[in-house]
């Protein structure tokens, strides 16, 4: 973990992770792949952890005021299950196939959605049973490849809330996930000191992208935010299915 392309590449994905913090979730799932470029995979997603959980503490206090509390009492349950779920099967579930399948989710979702745009779409209420599943999938993603926004929009975007109320749940939600990632990436050895040196290192570019994040979705525009959004989440979805599927097939 040196050299000039190493540390290019790390504070692009710091920044990346940082915006995330900010409200902005598509993001953050570059932030894995950028660093990819230049150190193998799971290193980068055990490295990013720290960053994301250090991230987190700036989105905390940007976003204490927004958010829906039932929301994130049915979501956070189902993620913390996801992530025990994750955790015991590390070694049975290939990352490729959950790269896939949660780029799968994400465009047949996304696409969904800008399909169905002309016309207008009632709210839906939060449900507890749906909120759960698609938590336990979430925390499932994140933990296997820090890859949880499309399940969690999935979710959380028919709900009709408010932008800032979309972007502080998001980001209380994945605060409380990335802590809870924290035991089993130690145990599983991808934390160390080295990781949590560097993390340190690349907190002030995250930060400054934290609040960053921030001031764009106070910027932009209801409608255009959610747009935002939704492309963001279908790119990124071409991208993760593409990823996972070259990894399986062996491109």
């Amino acid at each position: 973990m040196e050299g000039w392309a190493f540390w290019v590449a790390a504070v692009v994905a710091s920044v990346l992770v940082g915006m995330s913090k900010g409200g902005l979730p598509a993001v953050g799932l570059l932030g894995v792949p950028v660093l990819a470029l230049v150190i193998n995979p799971v290193t980068a997603a055990g490295l990013l952890l720290p960053v994301y959980v250090l991230s987190d503490m700036f989105g905390l206090y940007a976003y204490r005021h927004a958010f829906d509390r039932r929301v994130l009492a049915i979501l956070v349950p189902g993620m913390v299950a996801g992530v025990v779920f994750g955790w015991a099967t590390a070694s049975l579930v290939p990352g490729w196939a959950v790269v896939a399948l949660v780029g799968a989710i994400g465009f047949v979702f996304a696409l969904n959605l800008l399909l169905r745009r002309r016309g207008r779409v009632e709210p839906r209420a939060a449900r507890v049973a749906p909120g759960l599943f698609w938590g336990a999938v979430t925390g499932f993603t994140s933990f296997v490849s820090h890859a949880g926004g499309p399940p969690y929009q999935v979710y959380v975007m028919p709900l009709g809330l408010s932008k800032m109320a979309f972007a502080g749940t998001s980001t209380i939600a994945f605060a409380i996930l990335n802590a809870v990632k924290l035991v089993p990436y130690w145990h599983l050895g991808q934390l160390n000191a080295a990781n949590l040196k560097v993390a340190v290192v690349l907190m002030p570019a995250a930060a400054v992208a934290v609040f960053a994040g921030v001031r764009l979705v106070k910027l932009l525009p209801e409608a255009t935010f959610f747009r935002v959004v939704t492309w963001a989440l279908l790119l990124l979805s071409v991208k993760l299915l593409w990823d996972g599927a070259s990894e399986g097939l062996g491109f």
